[in-house]
This record gives C-alpha cells, sequence and structure tokens, in this order.
C-alpha cells in the first residue's frame, strides 16, 4: 500500500510540474526588503477575517466516550459548538523603514487580537503578539532579520494569511506544522502555550538573486523551538533551512505573482518534555519539498512533508479534552506521541472562471503515527472551494471538506475504527478582509 501511494504521488507531481498552467511568490522577501525610499517610515495595516463553520455533530459512536461530542466534530479553538459564528483572525501591524539615521533597517510589529489558536492556550490572551522584527538590508546576498517572525518552511505556512484559498489548513500542516506545546506526555497534557503558527524568535539569514526569468532564494535561520515565546524554554536551538527557484512569467508584484516555483526546506530541533515526572529531551525534525504556479488563470500546487520525533496525537478516545468517561474512571486529555514518523502530502487546483471568481479543489492526506501499529491513522481530506475578489482587499471563500480517518493496522473488531467513522464533513464560510 505504501509503494502505491508513493507511486500515485510521484504521477501527481509529475503532471503538476508540467500542467499548463499554483499561485506563486517569494514570501521571503515580500516583507523588510525594501528598497531605501520606498517604504513610509510607518504604515499601520492588518486583516480580518469572519467565518461559520458546522459539522452534524454526530456522537462517539464506540469507546469510553461513547455518545458524548467528538472533538474532531467541533468548532477551534473552544471545541464546545459543532457550528457557529466565529473572528478566526483580527490582526493589526505596523511596519516601516527609511529611519533618520539608516535607510536600510525595516521593522515589522503584529499582533493578533482573534479567537484562534494563538490567543488560546497556556498564557495566551486577545492581543498576543505574533510579529516583532527587524530587518538589516546591508548586505548584498546576505540580509539579517532578527527577532520573532515567520520560519522559512512549508508554502502553506509561509504564505500571507489573507491571500490563503481555503479556510481551513490541511490535517499535514495542522497536525505536523502547526506546533502544541505541552510541558507533560501524560496527566496533566493541556496545552501549555499558544499554537506555534510557524513561528520563532531567532535570527535568519537570507536573500534572492535574479538571472533574467530565474529568481533563487536561500534562507538559514536559528531559533528558539518555542513558537510565539519571546524567551527560549531549554537550551536547544532549532534550525530552519530553505531553497526555492522560480520562474517569473511576467512584471506582476506581491502574494500574487505569476510564476512556478520549486522549494525545499528543514527544520531540526529538540523538545524538552516531563515522561512519567521526567524531564527528557525529544527530536522534533520537519522536512518538505513543493511547487506552486500560477498564471493568472491556472493554480497549481503540490507539497510533501515528512516529520520524525515527537508529533502531536489529538485527544483521548477523540473526546472533548476534560470530559469524563461515561463509567466516571478517565478523563480525555491531549496525547503527545514523543518517538514517532509521519508523512503528509497535497494537491491543489484552482481555476479562475472569471477575474472575480475561483474555483478550488484540494486533496490532503496525512499518515501519522507509522512506527506503531496502535498510533497509526490515515487522514484524508477532499476540500471543494469557490473563492470570489469583491476587490484586491476583500474576498469570501466557500468550503466543503470530505473528512476520514482509518486506523488500517487495528484489528477489524476494534472500537477504533467506530470511534474514527464519526468523524463529519464541513462547511465552512469565511470573510476577508485587509486595510
Amino acid at each position: 500500500m505504501a509503494s502505491m501511494k508513493k507511486t500515485a504521488l510521484t504521477a501527481a507531481l509529475s503532471c503538476l510540474l508540467i500542467a499548463p498552467g499554483a499561485q506563486a511568490a517569494n514570501w521571503l522577501m515580500l516583507q523588510g526588503t525594501e528598497k531605501p525610499n520606498q517604504a513610509p517610515a510607518a504604515k499601520l495595516w492588518g486583516f480580518a477575517q469572519i467565518e461559520y463553520q458546522s459539522t452534524d455533530d454526530t456522537k462517539l459512536k464506540a469507546g469510553p466516550w461513547a455518545g458524548q461530542k467528538a472533538a474532531f466534530n467541533q468548532m477551534a479553538p473552544q471545541l464546545d459548538t459543532a457550528s457557529g459564528f466565529n473572528i478566526r483572525r483580527a490582526r493589526i501591524g505596523i511596519r516601516g523603514a527609511n529611519f533618520p539615521l539608516d535607510s536600510n533597517i525595516n521593522y515589522f510589529l503584529m499582533a493578533e487580537l482573534g479567537n484562534n489558536g494563538i490567543t488560546t492556550g497556556g498564557n495566551a490572551s486577545q492581543g498576543q503578539l505574533t510579529d516583532a522584527s527587524v530587518t538589516f538590508n546591508h548586505l548584498e546576498g546576505a540580509r539579517v532579520r532578527v527577532g520573532l517572525f515567520k520560519t522559512p518552511g512549508s508554502e502553506e505556512l509561509l504564505k500571507a494569511i489573507p491571500v490563503f484559498n481555503y479556510v481551513n489548513f490541511t490535517s499535514g500542516t495542522d497536525r505536523l506544522l502547526l506546533e502544541r506545546f505541552f510541558d507533560n506526555s501524560t496527566g496533566d497534557t493541556a496545552r501549555s502555550a499558544s499554537v506555534g503558527a510557524g513561528r520563532d524568535t531567532g535570527i535568519q539569514i537570507f536573500d534572492a538573486f535574479r538571472n533574467g526569468d530565474w529568481e533563487n532564494s536561500y534562507a538559514v535561520m536559528l531559533g528558539n523551538g518555542n513558537g510565539l515565546a519571546l524567551t527560549d524554554n531549554d537550551e536547544n536551538k532549532d534550525l530552519y533551512l530553505y531553497l526555492s527557484t522560480e520562474k517569473v512569467f511576467d512584471n506582476t508584484v506581491g502574494p500574487r505573482r505569476h510564476g512556478m516555483k520549486f522549494y525545499a526546506w528543514m527544520q531540526d530541533g529538540k523538545r524538552t518534555i516531563s515522561i512519567s515526572g521526567v524531564s527528557t529531551e525529544k527530536n522534533r525534525k520537519r522536512a518538505g519539498l513543493g511547487m506552486t504556479y500560477f498564471d493568472g488563470k491556472y493554480r497549481l500546487a503540490a507539497e510533501y512533508i515528512t516529520a520524525d520525533g515527537m508529533i502531536y496525537g489529538g485527544t483521548s478516545g477523540a473526546a472533548l479534552p476534560g470530559a469524563l468517561s461515561n463509567n466516571g474512571t478517565q478523563t480525555s486529555s491531549f496525547s503527545v506521541l514523543t518517538d514517532e514518523k509521519a508523512y503528509a502530502y497535497q494537491l491543489d487546483f484552482g481555476y479562475r472562471v472569471q477575474p472575480k471568481l475561483e474555483l478550488n479543489l484540494r486533496y490532503d492526506a496525512l499518515d501519522s503515527g507509522t512506527e506503531v501499529d496502535a498510533n497509526y491513522r490515515e487522514f484524508r481530506t477532499t476540500t471543494l472551494g469557490a473563492q470570489y475578489f469583491f476587490n484586491k482587499k476583500t474576498s469570501a471563500r466557500l468550503n466543503y471538506e470530505i473528512r476520514s480517518i482509518d486506523a488500517p493496522k487495528l484489528p477489524s473488531a476494534s472500537a477504533v475504527h467506530d470511534i474514527l467513522d464519526t468523524i463529519d464533513n464541513r462547511v465552512s464560510a469565511q470573510v476577508t478582509m485587509v486595510f
């Protein structure tokens, strides 16, 4: 089965690479790299996303929490309702350059006011700082960025959220890359901090080089490996590496530049977690490669991700965290797989029916906990979507996700199959406004 999946993925990637028409942009260079006198001293900006999500709220069909709410059928981040409205993101920031003493220095500050994984968990609160960085553009070929900022890596996390083509992330990005932080692997496993949000505090050396129609980029970053926290929680550091090459089709600039890009990235670090009361260091490695293509009408993208070490495992019996089992002897908690592996991939297609209307189709797969039969889960999601662009700063998205989770390595009589069969399809709608 694994060989068939890899063969299918290779074939799909090959088709994408030669297809006649995914959105391409150099996300490394879109922020903090303006030339002297091209950026204001201070520019206030931000965006808000209002959403509606809904499932059938099917109750757990088996297990110690049978008949209770299933966590994967509830709205994040509170997981207390299966449908409703939410202000998913509300970010405000200020950026600029052209300081009187040095016009080669840019800065970027941003805070999150919405209701999501950034503003919940641990000591998180509304008004959580998400970005606080300074970029030094003095050395040709080696720009330097320090502070809190997006880490170089997966296109899905690196790209700007206002131009993200779907309401929800893929399962691979959600469970492997949007890191949850825990102090303990058993017992009290409540999140100890905000979700990592693809960010870290550290230093990055990066730049892009243009050669005719091709633009080559690189980034090397050393970070705390502690997400949105401004300080380190242990003595370990994370290493991030990124390379990309892009064929630029025309002079279009910004997040919707026309082009075809190929990229690869790697993250290597350690996490400190308490196992049975003993503080232990565990590996957390991630790597990926992918491509994007966007020519104004056709959008194609593909990415493959591997994970080794610490992996998020969901909740006990898929019940709500903190829920008491029917016999009163167990409390559902988060699980952390400390020595596991996983891989994920996605294939994404968009077609601009007319300048303001785009139809989308995305298939994403995640095979998590591949080393131990009891941990192994196959997540599969097909997302049908459409987005309408009212103007350059306002858009609306509508998605329907066909979702499934399987445990193919467990006996057919296992109650886990009935628990996983509880997962519902999901409808989501979102309006994005940029100012």
